[in-house]
C-alpha cells in the first residue's frame, strides 16, 4: 500500500494580511496529480487542516474542491485536526463522508476505533489521533494523568496498542499532530506549550509500522518511523528558501518498506531585500524577484516616505516593510544627553522631522509650535 503524508495545510492563512487561498488551492490540488503519477493509495492529513478554528466560506470552498480531487484520482483520504482546527466542526458528517472515501478521525473517544483499508497483503490499521489539549484530554481519557502532552500522547498510544493486540498481523499507521523531541520548529507555527511542558518523545508511538506527523512546518525525519512532512507551503519569511514536500510511504507485507520525499510547486516564492529604497528600486539584481511575495529590511538612515507604494511599484506582492535605519553618530548617547542644553522649540521641532522621515516642519508650523509651548509654560505658571 501506497501512502502520500502530508499535514498543515492552513486552508484560509493570511501571509502579512494577504490572502494565499490561491496559492494555496493550487499547491492541494498538485498532490492529486502525485496521486495519478505515483499510484497512490492513500492519503494522509495530519493535522491543522484550516488554519482557525471557524474558516471562512471561501476556505471550506477551496478544502471540499481539493478532497474531491484527490477522490477523483484514485486515493481514499484519512485526516485529523490539529491545534489551529475546530475538532468538532471538522468532524462535521464525517459518517457520510466515510461513505466516499474521506475518512475524518476528529473525536477523542474514538482514537483507538480504525480505519480499516486493505491491500494484497491485508488489512492497514489507521489511527487517528485529534489534537490534544492536555487540560481537556486528560479527563476525556479516564484516567488522572499529568497536565502534559507527553502524558495525554502516552495515553492515548496505550489505547491504540491494545486495539491492534486483539488484531494479529495488521499492518498500522498512526497520525498526531504534536512537538516530538528532536524537531525542529519554524516561526509560523503556533505555540502549544502548557506551562512550558510541550515535547513528547519519539518512544512514545513504539509499536506501530508508521507515524505520520504534523504541527511542525518544517519536513524532517525524527526517526526512520516517525516523520514530518511539513506545510506544503512556507507560511512566514523565516521559511523562505525551504523546499516543501510530501513524503511517499510504502508498506509491504511486513510494515514500512520504503518512505521517499516528493517536492511539491511553490506557486509564488518568498523572498526578502535589504537595503536602501532607492537600491532596491533600482538595483537589476532584484528583477528575478518582482513575482515573488516579498519582504523588505530598508537601511536607509532617515525613513523614506511612502515607502510601501513605492516597493510595489517593482514588487507587486511586497506585503511586509519594517526599517532599521542607519545609526547615528548620536545614537549612542542617552537620552537625555541628548537633550541636555536643548530648549523646547528644538526638541519638538526634532520630533515632527522624525514622525514624518526627515521632513521638517515649515516657519508656520514651527510658529504654531512656539505658540503652543508658550501657552503651555504659562498654564503651568497658574497652577
Amino acid at each position: 500500500m501506497r501512502l502520500l503524508h502530508t499535514s498543515d495545510w492552513h486552508v484560509g492563512r493570511s501571509l502579512h494580511g494577504t490572502d494565499l487561498l490561491a496559492e494555496q488551492e493550487a499547491v492541494l490540488s498538485s498532490l492529486a496529480d502525485v496521486v495519478r503519477a505515483e499510484g497512490v493509495d492513500v492519503v494522509l492529513v495530519a493535522g491543522d487542516v484550516y488554519d482557525r478554528a471557524v474558516p471562512s466560506a471561501d476556505a471550506t470552498g477551496v478544502l471540499d474542491r481539493v478532497l474531491s480531487r484527490l477522490r477523483g484520482a484514485g486515493a481514499a483520504v484519512v485526516l485529523t485536526p490539529g491545534n489551529h482546527d475546530s475538532a468538532r466542526r471538522l468532524g462535521f458528517a464525517s459518517g457520510l463522508l466515510a461513505v466516499s472515501g474521506v475518512h475524518v478521525r476528529a473525536t477523542t473517544a474514538s482514537l483507538d476505533e480504525p480505519v480499516l483499508l486493505s491491500d494484497e497483503h491485508g488489512e492497514v490499521a489507521f489511527y487517528g489521533l485529534p489534537f490534544l489539549e492536555p487540560e481537556v484530554a486528560r479527563h476525556e481519557l479516564g484516567a488522572d494523568l499529568p497536565r502534559s502532552h507527553q502524558a495525554v500522547l502516552s495515553a492515548a498510544m496505550v489505547k491504540v496498542r491494545a486495539d491492534l493486540y486483539f488484531r494479529p498481523g495488521v499492518r498500522s499507521v498512526v497520525l498526531a499532530h504534536a512537538f516530538v523531541q528532536g524537531g525542529l520548529p519554524s516561526d509560523s507555527e503556533r505555540d502549544i506549550a502548557v506551562g512550558g511542558v510541550d515535547v513528547v518523545s519519539a518512544s512514545v508511538f513504539d509499536g506501530v509500522d508508521y507515524v505520520a506527523l504534523g504541527h511542525l512546518h518544517r519536513p524532517q525525519t525524527v526517526t526512520p518511523r516517525v516523520r514530518y512532512s511539513g506545510s506544503p507551503l512556507p507560511y512566514s519569511f523565516g521559511e523562505a528558501g525551504q523546499r516543501k514536500q510530501v513524503w511517499l510511504v510504502d508498506l509491504d507485507a511486513e510494515g514500512l518498506a520504503e518512505v521517499r520525499p516528493v517536492p511539491l510547486p511553490n506557486p509564488r516564492r518568498l523572498s526578502v531585500v535589504t537595503g536602501e529604497l532607492a537600491e532596491l528600486l533600482a538595483d537589476p539584481a532584484h528583477e528575478a524577484l518582482v513575482d515573488d511575495f516579498v519582504s523588505a529590511r530598508l537601511t536607509d538612515a532617515v525613513r523614506p516616505t511612502d515607502a510601501m507604494r513605492r516597493l510595489r511599484s517593482r514588487f507587486p506582492h511586497c506585503v511586509h516593510l519594517e526599517w532599521s535605519g542607519a545609526p547615528r553618530d548620536d545614537d549612542a548617547r542617552s537620552y537625555t544627553d541628548r537633550l541636555r542644553g536643548r530648549d523646547d522649540l528644538s526638541v519638538a521641532d526634532e520630533f515632527v522631522r522624525h514622525v514624518r522621515g526627515g521632513v521638517a516642519p515649515s516657519s508656520a508650523e514651527r510658529e504654531l509650535l512656539g505658540r503652543a509651548l508658550a501657552a503651555a509654560d504659562r498654564e503651568e505658571v497658574t497652577r
